[in-house]
């Protein structure tokens, strides 16, 4: 049933940015190498390249950057470029969001130095301003925590600033942090955060009334490898969230493997390392979790995970799981009837490039680009590697279009990380935002060490970059990591904050050129109280826009969990549909354009 909705002052809404028409023809597609495979299931696999010399002391492999005069020709006049009215201004300043995640690099090439900065939005105190959580570095290699920085939860003001709170709330943790998640495991109404380390990951339940308890003990969750990303959703369908954990490598920053290169050390590359395989923790709906991941069908080889993204990718009313793995291939987990998987990432196309290479791979991001009612995929990926975009085909599984949607020329020399598909302008089309930056400063390739971030705008065929039109960040190089989207000033459409190495955090307002639009927030009852796995359909016209409020997706983040639709120049009421995530469908229903809607589930 529908329990509120009310308007947002519609002088908030500027006019809908033009496009220019689409000309000219595909790239053409070189090289193509068909991979036969056989089986699926646990033993789906790809063999990769050949991994590095266990030796002690091994020399860092290349990471083979392919000059840009080397490219795959372009082929024949594309596409023209896209006028875009997307505009971001930085106000972390401004607003007292005044954060630098320390990487703690002191010349000694320790490879945790390269992954970290996390962020999650959460309404931790429900007064319906977003807050923001952020993780800390500082040396990885001193022996008590103390010695380092403190995790930081910026609580928003009444007036629009931040303060940090951390203190106050019992979450100043001093471990070297990486990625959070955040999410209502417990279903009291009060957002908890999980928060990923390079050794003991830590789980704090929100005590509502502004402060938190370390339960990681209690919930058994505390896993001690390197983990990355992670993410919350109900996989077995019972009513509470499920935490999935991405595991990197065996790496020990007090006892560091030696990588030589040119006879000095370097940083290692992730194939001389072995990999440390991911978890997913059950929640068992009395503060505990078991670890099922095996049990499950959670499980492949060479597991380097980075990316996680939970949410039903074949369209079944079942929940998915996407992994991103680093320099291997990629997992897809396919929900079954019974409550386990099946690891098909080969069979559905999604494991590794259109030309048969597994890549080095980091984000992901999720959305309907090309409208067909299907989520598709967009990975971030090396220099050299151009990031990928899995088309989602149904029943036919997914295909690698990169080559073929301009992202070849964008991507190429850019060392992607966060990233996030959105209507920023709310035109109905979608735009791409991705936080770039180089993993070793002493042998970056590309664009180089640090990068500037970047956002391409989606015109129908092909991808076009419009990050000079964007604003100032735009033009400045960064080594950016974690990327989490949300309203954070309320207006109905996304903002974002970007994390950056050894720089500032960045708290990116969208003050683009926009059209008419609907925020939703959902609360579930019989589902998991976060609504993790709602899908929402929003028809006008012949449009048919979906979104699914998903699990992870980006890299180390957490995204406010609303979800925003851009309806272009309609100005008359659209359709609505809801289908929960145990597969009720509540809808269709008429509702005006910009407005903020929020939905409880029907009991």
């Amino acid at each position: 049933m529908l329990l509120a909705s009310f308007s947002i002052d519609r002088s908030l809404r500027a006019g809908c940015s033009s496009r220019n028409a689409l000309l000219g023809n595909r790239l053409l597609r070189l090289g193509v190498i068909v991979c036969a495979v056989a089986g699926c299931g646990d033993g789906e696999s790809v063999t990769p390249s050949a991994p590095a010399s266990p030796a002690a002391a091994t020399s860092a492999t290349d990471f083979a950057f392919v000059p840009r005069d080397e490219l795959e020709p372009a082929g024949p006049a594309g596409d023209l470029p896209l006028s875009s009215g997307v505009r971001f201004e930085d106000v972390a300043s401004p607003l007292k969001l005044r954060h630098v995640y320390e990487n703690g690099a002191q010349g000694e090439m320790l490879m945790v130095e390269s992954l970290g900065g996390g962020c999650g939005w959460t309404d931790f105190d429900r007064d319906g301003r977003p807050d923001l959580y952020l993780t800390q570095g500082g040396d990885p290699a001193v022996l008590t925590d103390d010695a380092r920085p403190a995790n930081r939860l910026f609580q928003q003001q009444p007036d629009g600033s931040f303060a940090d709170v951390a203190e106050v709330a019992a979450v100043a943790e001093r471990s070297y942090g990486q990625g959070v998640a955040v999410c209502d495991f417990d279903n009291d109404g009060f957002d908890d955060v999980y928060v990923t380390n390079v050794g003991a990951n830590v789980l704090y339940q929100n005590m509502g009334d502004g402060t938190f308890s370390d339960v990681t003990v209690a919930a058994e969750v505390g896993d001690v490898r390197w983990s990355s990303s992670a993410a919350w959703g109900d996989v077995d369908l019972d009513g509470d969230v499920d935490l999935y954990v991405c595991n990197y490598l065996r790496y020990d920053p007090h006892n560091p493997k030696e990588c030589l290169k040119n006879g000095v050390p370097a940083l290692c590359h992730p194939r001389s390392l072995e990999a440390w395989p991911d978890e997913l923790f059950e929640n068992q709906g009395d503060g505990t979790f078991l670890a099922k991941s095996q049990s499950l069908g959670l499980y492949g080889r060479g597991n380097k995970g980075l990316g996680v993204v939970i949410a039903d990718l074949n369209d079944d009313a079942r929940p998915d799981i996407y992994v991103c793995n680093d320099t291997t291939a990629n997992f897809l987990f396919l929900g079954g009837s019974a409550g386990d998987f099946t690891h098909a990432a080969v069979r559905m196309g999604a494991a590794i490039s259109h030309s048969g290479h597994a890549q080095a791979s980091m984000g992901v991001a999720l959305g309907d680009y090309d409208q067909n009612g299907l989520l598709d995929l967009y990975l971030t990926h090396f220099t050299g590697e151009i990031n990928a975009l899995y088309r989602n085909l149904g029943a036919n599984g997914f295909e690698d279009v990169s080559w073929r949607t301009g992202l070849q020329e964008a991507t190429f020399p850019k060392l992607g990380f966060g990233t996030v598909m959105h209507d920023f302008d709310q035109d109905t089309h979608q735009e791409l935002f991705t936080a770039n930056g180089h993993i070793d400063e002493l042998n970056a390739d590309g664009d180089g060490y640090k990068m500037s971030p970047q956002l391409l705008t989606f015109g129908g065929k092909r991808w076009s970059d419009c990050s000079k039109q964007a604003g100032p960040f735009f033009e400045g190089r960064y080594v950016g990591r974690g990327v989490a989207s949300g309203d954070y000033d309320r207006d109905g459409d996304m903002d974002l904050v970007v994390v950056n190495q050894n720089a500032p955090t960045a708290l990116l307002k969208n003050v683009s050129e926009r059209g008419h639009w609907l925020k939703i927030r959902l609360i579930g009852t019989r589902s998991n109280r976060s609504a993790v796995g709602t899908r929402a359909v929003v028809r006008f016209g012949e449009k048919r826009l979906v979104q699914e409020l998903a699990g992870g997706t980006s890299y180390c983040a957490s995204h406010e969990p609303i979800l925003v639709f851009g309806l272009g120049d309609i100005q008359e009421a659209c359709t609505l549909e809801l289908r929960w995530p145990d597969g009720r469908v509540e809808g269709p229903l008429s509702v005006d354009v910009d407005q903020v809607l929020e939905f409880v589930e029907s009991e």
